[in-house]
């Protein structure tokens, strides 16, 4: 398949070839592949489980770590190419908490995840865990309390969407993450929870589209979600999309509308949409629309709509009670997000006045509504601010 049929298919939510568990890396092995690996070994069946559960349950990434199997099968494992698919460059922590943890992957490409503390306030935080609501709230076993974090993790280096407000959008695609590049930032961000917290949150928002490259993303999915392995529930999964409608279906199909949606919607109508995200050419907004109405969203669920207000473009309340229109009939939240500066832009987002004007329209409408806080925006970390742009610049000039 040629690079543009492959991103075509990738877009499209489609399978670009099957793999065999050889090809697969091993972090992205799930127990039953391991199973025919370990039997090529001529090792005994309960080996596989035990790989796994070292990976995904405990974050071993080096087989030489994995004390609980034989030496010539750590060695065994550690010639196949065994190696962790990503180790922390840099971490870089803001005033508020938040920690922006950069990976480095093979090869060199850098990417990066974003470890971010709830606040006591709820709709503080409405955009962490965006598609689990209060009913869900389920503490830990413990004589302590602990604190709840959310994790954003990334699929792509760089992003293919173009979308104007976001660094990553405007940097470009250099390529997608495989799963286990994705499970990793989430192994190893566990590593970097402090004392008193728990991860509970896991939301698909970092740098990158999701479905973009559906396949790896869904992969990445089954192995977080397993019970052997970190066993997060799917509730506790968000995956943002900018509206590609065809990964939308498979999504909702492939995990029975479990997973949370968020949609980046960002304009309440077709032109406007189409002059900020590119991709809205291809994927309109009618037929983005019909997609999260066919979504199979379970009872006391909703999707999250996130909004960002940019000034003089998509701010004023003629648009906001167009959006109102747009989203009737849907069980939505809406998340609104004042632009974050990136320097690959010269937008802003509107005077404090605006926004709350804004989100007047739409809570007088019966929406649900909040107003996200920046979270880590002095180290560059918040929403629409994640691009590591020089590393990406330079890539796409070699």
């Amino acid at each position: 398949m040629s690079a543009k049929g492959e991103l075509s298919a990738r877009a499209e939510g489609g399978v670009t070839g099957a793999r065999g568990p050889d090809a697969i890396h091993p972090v992205a092995r799930l127990p039953e592949e391991w199973q025919a690996v370990v039997a090529a070994l001529g090792e005994r069946p309960y080996r596989a489980g035990q790989i796994f559960r070292a990976i995904h349950g405990r974050g071993v990434l080096e087989p030489e770590q994995m004390t609980d199997l034989s030496a010539p099968l750590r060695a065994r494992l550690a010639e196949s190419g065994f190696t962790a698919p990503a180790r922390v460059a840099h971490v870089h922590r803001a005033a508020d908490g938040t920690r922006k943890l950069v990976l480095e992957l093979a090869g060199g490409a850098r990417v990066e995840c974003v470890l971010i503390p709830m606040t006591d306030a709820a709709e503080v935080d409405a955009d962490v865990g965006a598609a689990v609501d209060d009913e869900d709230d389920a503490e830990p076993e413990g004589d302590e309390p602990r604190r709840r974090v959310t994790l954003c993790v990334s699929t792509q280096f760089g992003c293919a969407m173009g979308c104007v407000f976001c660094a990553s959008g405007q940097a470009g695609l250099i390529r997608g993450l495989g799963a286990a590049e994705i499970v990793s930032q989430v192994l190893i961000a566990k590593q970097h929870l402090e004392l008193g917290e728990y991860l509970r949150n896991l939301v698909f928002m970092g740098m990158g589209e999701p479905l973009h490259h559906y396949e790896e993303t869904a992969r990445a999915i089954r192995l977080i979600t397993h019970p052997d392995g970190l066993n997060m529930g799917p509730r506790r999964i968000t995956v943002s999309t900018v509206g590609l409608s065809p990964g939308i279906r498979r999504l909702g199909e492939d995990f029975a509308g479990k997973v949370g949606l968020a949609i980046s919607l960002h304009a309440p109508d077709e032109a406007t949409r189409g002059r900020i995200i590119p991709i809205n050419r291809r994927y309109p907004l009618g037929e983005l629309i019909e997609a999260l109405r066919r979504y199979p969203l379970p009872r006391r669920r909703r999707i999250t709509i996130e909004y960002t207000l940019i000034d003089g473009v998509n701010d004023s309340p003629e648009q906001a009670r167009a959006l109102v229109r747009t989203l009737r009939g849907l069980r939505v939240k809406v998340n609104l997000i004042a632009m974050n500066a990136i320097g690959a832009s010269q937008l802003r987002a509107p005077p404090p006045a605006r926004v709350e004007q804004f989100r007047a329209v739409l809570t007088d409408s019966g929406l649900s509504c909040f107003l996200r806080t920046r979270r880590g925006d002095d180290v560059s970390a918040a929403c629409g601010q994640l691009a590591l742009s020089g590393d990406l610049v330079r890539r796409r000039g070699d």
